[in-house]
């Protein structure tokens, strides 16, 4: 074990539309910053290596494993997680209400990730055949559900936006 000093950064991000600044250990990964320091449980911390996507966040516009980075990477960017779904009043986006209505959860552990990746994917193609969901969300592993149910979510909240004629929150 070394005896060298931990080194504290400041990082300040804006999650889910508010300003945070902390200090933080150099080393201090993203999903342990959300988790541990801004109180963001929603971010699952899963496999340490980038491989289940339980901890998948939208940061800068681009879809991210928070376990892959340091949080002193993530100063200054514009973070989404789960917890920034949620409408306004605290009721379920229609998002969160797909994934519900279609039983596409049982654990819910990887549920947040997916989510994440489910809006990512609808920002960037809102009418995504199933294969191009499949791909979408490849990066995020469900053990419980077998992704039927996930794959009609998606679609469901698809055809949804289409008729509403307004993009996924």
């Amino acid at each position: 074990m070394s005896n060298t000093p931990s080194v504290s950064r400041s990082v300040a991000v804006t999650v889910n539309g508010t300003t945070y600044q902390r200090d933080v250990a150099a080393r201090t990964l993203l999903v342990h910053f959300l988790r541990e320091n801004l109180n963001l449980t929603g971010t699952h911390f899963g496999c340490d290596t980038g491989h289940c996507g339980s901890c998948t966040v939208i940061a800068n516009g681009k879809l991210i494993k928070s376990c892959m980075m340091l949080a002193v990477q993530a100063d200054g960017a514009q973070i989404e997680t789960v917890e920034g779904l949620a409408e306004p009043d605290g009721s379920l986006s229609p998002l969160q209400q797909a994934f519900s209505d279609a039983h596409a959860l049982q654990c819910g552990f990887c549920t947040p990730g997916l989510m994440l990746a489910s809006k990512y994917l609808l920002e960037h193609n809102p009418n995504p055949t199933e294969e191009e969901i499949r791909r979408g969300i490849k990066g995020n592993l469900c053990r419980c559900t077998g992704y039927v149910n996930i794959v009609r979510a998606i679609q469901n909240i698809a055809a949804d936006s289409a008729e509403k004629g307004d993009l996924v929150k």
